[in-house]
This record gives C-alpha cells, structure tokens and sequence, in this order.
C-alpha cells in the first residue's frame, strides 16, 4: 500500500526517511540487482540520538524503497557508521551454498563518568540483506588509546589477497587488514601533517581510480569527512587526497600538498562509496548526507529530518598543468525520469529569460552551456522576496551559489551565506557547462565538466517555482539550454 506524503521539504527525487532523523549513509552495497543504503537512523527522534542502521534499497538509484530497521543498539552500544561488502568467497565462515552480505559497523558505547568506547563489529546477511544477524565475536576491534575510533569502510584488496579497512582515529585514519574480517592487524596511519584538521577526521573511504580513463594510470582517491568547529564557518565538509596504496600504506602524492573538497557547498557531508559495483559497470558510485552538522539539528521539519545528495558518480581527471581533479557527474540513471520542459539551441538571452518565465517548477533539472569568460545567474525557487542564485562570476572565476534569500534560515545565524567554487583553469574549454538540479530544499550544481560542485539546502515556500537569468552581458548567446521535470513518484512505501 502507498500514501502519498506532501510535506513541504521532502525532496521528490532525494532520499529521506518516512520519518524521523537521518544522517551518514552507511554500508552501501550492491548485490543481485539492488543498490543497497543503510544510514544513521533514530527512528525515536527528530535529533540525533540512539542510532540505529536504517535501510533501504532500490533498482535504478533513483525510486528507494525503504525497508525494516537493519540494525539496533544492544550491550556493546549504539549502531554508528560503517560499511558493508558481499563476502563472495565465505572468508568468514558466515555462510554455506552462495555468498552473504556482512555489515562492518562501529559499536559506541556510553559510559557514566568516562568517554564513550568505539569499537568495530560484524553482522552479516543470508536473506539479500532483509534480516540480519550479530557476529556472535564482536566486538572485532578495539583500541586501547583512540577515543574517536570509528567509521570502518572495508573493501577486498586483489593485489594481497585479504580485506582492508579504513578507519577514523580522531585527526587521523587508521589502514588495517584480515583475512576474514574477524582478525585484524593493524597496517599503517595516514594524516600527520597533511590535509585539514579544523574538526575530528570521520567516515573515511579508500579506492583506486583510472586517471581519464585510463587503466595504465590508476591512482588512489582517499576521502575524508572533517566534522564541525566553531572556529569555521563552512562547517562538516569533506576533502580527498590521492596518490598510491599497496595494501599496507596510503602514500600521497604532490597534488594532495593542497587542501582540496569534494564539494564546496555547505550541505555533501560523510559520503562515501558503494562496494561491489559490478566490473561491466565500472564506476564509483558515490552519495552523502545532504546536512551539516553547524545546524543539522536545527533544520526546518516536520515528520523528518534528513536526507540523502543525488547518488553521483565520481572520477579523476588530469588538467592541462599535469594535476589531477576528482570530478563529479550525476548518476545517468537520472535521465530516465525525465520529463522535457524546455529544450533551446543558440538562443538569445532575451529569448531564454522569456521562455524560463513562463515555467513554474518546484523539482528539476537544467542543464546550460555558454561561453567561458561569461558572467551569468540562474534564479531558482523564485517567489516574493524569495530566490537562491546560481551563477557564474567570470571576473573572479567561480561558481557560486547564493542562499541568502533562499527562504527560511533564522534557525541558525551561519545558515545564510553565499558558497563558491573556483573554475579550474587546466579544466577550461571554450564552452562552459553548467548541470543544475533543483529540488524542494535543495540545490546541486556541477560545473566545468563536474570539477566544481556545489551542495547546499534551501527552505523556500511551496509557492516559490518560478524561474529567471540574468547576465551582464546583453548579447550572451546560449549555446543550448534544457529544463527537465523529474518523474519521481513521492509517494512513500509502507
């Protein structure tokens, strides 16, 4: 049985909880024909409180089916984040005929008058991840000294033949491997002096990448979630850094001297990549929670609270200068929900401006290409006194998004602001693009082929839809622009 759920800012094609709060992904998985997400769950609360796995699953990416509760608290604690992989050749013993699922997950534990205990634990699967068992061994791994301890995303490393896990350790991560998931050695530590440490290190992922495609050049992506701090308006953000792994130690290279984001928004936190994409599909799939931790708790809401970016797939590309980038793109099985609105080629800024007013859309796609050196804004959620703006300032050479009238934001003073995000010059070509999806609290933008991102929420009312373009540049002329519905049923599975 469906019911349709009409809530102001529930997005139509992002995921949220049926109710209550919402927050990391966790153990993302593929297996037989679906996309596993299980994600920090209190299904008591509006706020953070006693976290749970939550879970859901879906065919395409894109239409989620939310399922029964994965995991929940027991004597060794709160269910916090962590990961999950098929355990393809029974390494664990977990299973008989064909291969399970096991769920890799931190256990903190509060205790009176001391610091809450971290530590690593097991579940595992025999029915497509519907029910789910505790190992009856856990916890896995304990750590006398480390009171952040947490996060384990583990991924089967062919090269050595065993499982390896990364895990957060307060301002570093941690590198350790096991033949079985169960025993594990400790291998090396990354993060001394390198990177950004204004906030603790949390959900941590480790993969290798072709660089432009490339097979004969693979480098390592490290990501790295840094949590909140006052001394820092931005907030929870993530970074990246790449370089090589051998399967004991993560050596960075030149390119990760630079601090760099994986998105420049406010609102992309903890995300991290699924494990067991198929080798015929071959990409890296990528999601985060759509929140930061500055005003998380404090969002505008009304039976949840949470919600998920568009799943994305990520990838490296080499700029002109010799560096290497990671780029985001949305997954492509968003284009089969499309519903085409508005479809323009070569056309005059008068005339877009004039076809954009007629539209009236709360949830959508649209996609621009125009000559680079050219200052534009996209005013989207428009109403009243209300709008967010998308642009590009040529001068500067940066995108930007600006929210500071985007519609609610008293429920925190740091909330409004405008976020931007440099334009590569290496990724530069005579055409820019730009990718932009518009949901009901929400924009995502991906510019210059995916280098720059931009993440943020917004709080519009329901009746700011109308859509508008400025430039400073009368006689810009529009390679091409399209504007899409998106089909997305938001109707919400009991």
């Amino acid at each position: 049985m469906t019911t349709s759920i009409k809530e102001t800012y529930r997005g139509l094609y992002h995921f949220s909880p049926k109710e209550k709060w919402m927050n990391d992904p966790n153990g993302m998985v593929y297996y037989k024909g679906e996309y596993h997400l299980f994600f920090q769950y209190h299904p008591y609360e509006m706020t953070m409180g006693l976290m749970h796995w939550g879970h859901a699953v879906s065919k395409d990416l894109v239409v989620w089916e939310e399922l029964d509760i994965a995991l929940a608290p027991d004597e060794n604690g709160m269910i916090f984040s962590g990961s999950a992989v098929v355990d393809w050749n029974n390494t664990t013993g977990f299973f008989e005929n064909e291969p399970g699922l096991v769920a890799i997950f931190t256990h903190h534990l509060e205790q009176n008058g001391s610091h809450p205990v971290q530590t690593q634990s097991l579940a595992y699967s025999k029915d497509n991840g519907r029910t789910w068992a505790k190992h009856e061994g856990n916890p896995v791994l304990k750590h006398d000294t480390f009171i952040d301890f947490r996060d384990p995303k583990v991924f089967w490393h062919k090269q050595t033949q065993r499982w390896v896990m990364i895990l957060a350790c307060g301002q570093t991560v941690c590198l350790y491997h096991s033949p079985d998931l169960k025993s594990w050695t400790f291998g090396s530590e990354f993060g001394t002096g390198i990177g950004f440490h204004g906030g603790v290190w949390e959900c941590p992922d480790l993969f290798p990448l072709n660089v432009d495609g490339d097979p004969s050049k693979e480098k390592w992506v490290m990501l790295v979630s840094v949590g909140d701090s006052q001394d820092y308006v931005e907030g929870s953000r993530t970074q990246y850094f790449t370089g090589d792994f051998d399967g004991l130690t993560f050596i960075p290279d030149v390119d990760s001297k630079e601090i760099r984001w994986l998105d420049y928004g406010r609102d992309n936190y903890a995300g991290v990549s699924w494990s067991d994409i198929p080798a015929e599909d071959g990409r890296r799939l990528f999601i985060g929670w759509m929140s930061n931790w500055k005003y998380a708790n404090r969002t505008p809401a009304e039976e949840f609270r949470g919600a998920m970016t568009i799943p994305r797939e990520i990838e490296l590309q080499s700029g002109k200068d010799g560096s290497v980038t990671l780029v985001q793109k949305p997954v492509r099985e968003l284009e089969n929900n499309r519903v085409p609105v508005l479809e323009l080629t070569n056309v005059s800024l008068q005339e877009a401006e004039k076809a954009l007013s007629t539209l009236r859309l709360e949830s959508y796609e649209l996609k621009a290409v125009l000559a680079f050196g050219t200052s534009i804004a996209f005013k989207v959620r428009k109403g009243g006194r209300v709008e967010t703006v998308v642009g590009v300032d040529a001068d500067r050479g940066e995108l930007y998004v600006d929210r500071t009238k985007s519609g609610m934001q008293d429920f925190h003073e740091q909330f409004s602001g405008i976020q931007t995000a440099k334009l590569q010059t290496q990724f530069q070509g005579e055409m820019l693009d730009l990718h932009i999806f518009v949901d009901r609290s929400s924009v995502e933008v991906f510019a210059n082929h995916g280098q720059a991102v931009i993440t943020d929420l917004i709080f519009p009312d329901g009746d700011s839809v109308g859509i508008s373009l400025a430039t400073d540049n009368e006689r810009l002329l529009l390679a091409s622009m399209s504007v899409y519905s998106l089909t997305t049923s938001d109707e919400v599975l009991e």
